[in-house]
Formats: C-alpha cells, sequence, structure tokens
C-alpha cells in the first residue's frame, strides 16, 4: 500500500536528514554548478562580455533604434512588401509540407520499435543528423548555386532541414507510444499496415500535427532571412534596404515580419485546439482511491 502525501509530509518533518541528499550528492552538485557558472564567466570573459566596447555597442544599439529605425516609412510600397511577404509565407508552407511528406515513412524507419533491423534504423537517424547538421542559409547557397536565384531555392533549403528534424521528432512520437494498442491490433489478426494505421497513429498523430504547426511557424521565421542568400521573399528586399541604409523602411519589413509571425502563431494555436482538442480532467482528491479493483467471483 503506498503512503498518502500526508504520511510522506509527517516522515520527511520527523526524519529530515533521511529525505536529504547525501554529502557526496551535495558535493556533486556544488562542483557540477560551480563548474557550469566557472565555464559561463570565462566564456563571456573571452568574448568581451565584460569590457568597456561591449557595453559601447549596447548603448549605440540602442540609438540606432530610437533614432533611426523609427518611425517606420515606406508605406507607399506596402502592396510590393505584401506581396513580398505572401511569397515567404508560401516558401515556409511548401517547405514544411514537403519536409513532412518526405520525412513521415522515415521516421518509422527511425523508430526503434517499429524497425527491428538496427543498421538500418541508426542509418535512418544517422541521415537526419546529417540533413540537420547545415543550417538553412548554408543550403540556401548551395541551392542557389544548383538551380538559381528564386523562391526554388529557398523551398527547397527549408524542407532539406526540416527531414531531417521531422524524422527526429516523428521518430520520438512513435517510440514513446503505448503499445498495448498495438497488441490489441495485433491479437485481433492486424496485419502490419493495420498496427500502423489502427495503433500507431492514432496515438501519435496529433503529436505531429503539432510539431508540423510548430515547425511551420519557425519556418516562416527562416523563409524571411533566406532573401539575403538569394532565395527570395521578404528577405532580399530587407536586406537591401540595410545594405542602403533604409532603415526606417526596414523597420517596416521587421514590423511585417513580426505581425506575421504573431498571426501565423495564433491560427496554429487554434488549430492546434481544433484538431487535438484540450484535455480537461477533474483533479483525483487524495482521499479517493485512481482504481477500484474488480469483484471477485461470487460464492456460490
Amino acid at each position: 500500500m503506498m503512503p498518502t502525501p500526508a504520511e510522506i509530509a509527517e516522515l520527511r518533518a520527523r526524519l529530515p536528514r533521511t529525505f536529504s541528499p547525501s554529502p557526496r550528492e551535495r558535493l556533486r552538485r556544488l562542483l557540477l554548478w560551480g563548474g557550469a557558472l566557472a565555464l559561463t564567466v570565462y566564456c563571456l570573459d573571452r568574448f568581451g562580455f565584460f569590457t568597456w566596447n561591449f557595453a559601447d555597442g549596447v548603448l549605440k544599439f540602442g540609438s540606432v533604434v530610437v533614432s533611426q529605425l523609427f518611425p517606420p516609412t515606406g508605406f507607399d510600397q506596402l502592396p510590393m512588401f505584401l506581396r513580398v511577404m505572401g511569397e515567404t509565407l508560401a516558401m515556409a508552407f511548401l517547405g514544411t509540407v514537403l519536409g513532412a511528406i518526405v520525412a513521415f515513412p522515415l521516421a518509422f524507419l527511425a523508430s526503434k520499435n517499429m524497425m527491428p533491423f538496427r543498421p538500418l534504423q541508426f542509418g535512418t537517424r544517422r541521415f537526419a543528423d546529417l540533413l540537420r547538421a547545415f543550417d538553412y542559409l548554408i543550403w540556401a547557397l548551395i541551392f542557389v548555386r544548383a538551380i538559381g536565384l528564386g523562391p526554388m531555392a529557398g523551398i527547397m533549403a527549408i524542407a532539406i532541414v526540416e527531414v531531417g528534424t521531422f524524422i527526429k521528432l516523428y521518430s520520438e512520437a512513435i517510440e514513446n507510444l503505448d503499445r498495448k494498442q498495438m497488441d490489441g491490433v495485433r491479437a485481433a489478426g492486424g496485419n502490419r499496415l493495420q498496427i500502423i494505421r489502427y495503433g500507431v497513429l492514432p496515438q501519435v498523430l496529433p503529436m505531429m500535427v503539432s510539431n508540423t504547426l510548430y515547425m511551420f511557424e519557425h519556418n516562416t521565421r527562416s523563409a524571411s532571412i533566406l532573401g539575403i542568400v538569394g532565395a527570395g521573399g521578404i528577405g532580399f528586399l530587407l536586406a537591401d534596404r540595410l545594405r542602403a541604409y533604409e532603415l526606417q523602411e526596414a523597420c517596416l519589413i521587421i514590423i511585417m515580419v513580426v505581425m506575421t509571425v504573431y498571426a501565423i502563431d495564433f491560427l496554429s494555436k487554434k488549430l492546434r485546439e481544433r484538431i487535438i482538442g484540450e484535455e480537461r480532467r477533474e483533479p483525483v482528491a487524495d482521499d479517493h482511491p485512481q482504481f477500484v479493483a474488480s469483484p471477485g467471483p461470487k460464492a456460490r
């Protein structure tokens, strides 16, 4: 019989040393936190965080933001900005969708509980790591070199990175599922595809949808800067305005990007709630048992 929280609190008050960490554990925690703090201070000092140049740069940054970025201008070019912002959203959407479609079957190959052939499972995981090892800008530079300037290079750069990201996220969701539902479908005579359809997807699909919507929001921000290397989208106009020191027009573009990300975050939240639903459970009182034993057989 498990002790109640009241009994545990009473034992903790009566025997405090029993529930406190041992001296060795305290020393280990002290060394760990002390080492982390020392490493942080060393890195900050190594990169000039405690110098006057850094403080002067922060002050200059504040003056630039206040005096040169505001107020935003360029509202006469707003239709063009909106059109290019729509191109950025299309890049993020297509890159996310392509990455999710390619990663979905590969996630089953990368899951330990779905792929018994370990070399294939290990190779798929390492392939996903390879795709995620390079940033969007690196892949965009490669695709700009390969297929030329334009949004297609940005779409392919996002899709390549998202394949690696979604393989990791989807496979982890598959590995953490409850096997009882799979065993039930198998016991009912279901084949491997039916096990995946009725035993796996109902459990992992909500998590997959949530991760995909979040990555679409993330890719909107990423697509906004891919234009710096010629991959299309609002980033090209932003880089052009910054190079020409048209900082007030750049401020308008930045505000548009921020508002777009806000809107996508709000809409994706509503969509997740509609697809997944919010589970609201009443808290269980401590003095009531959560499980009721089934009655035994009646005496004859």
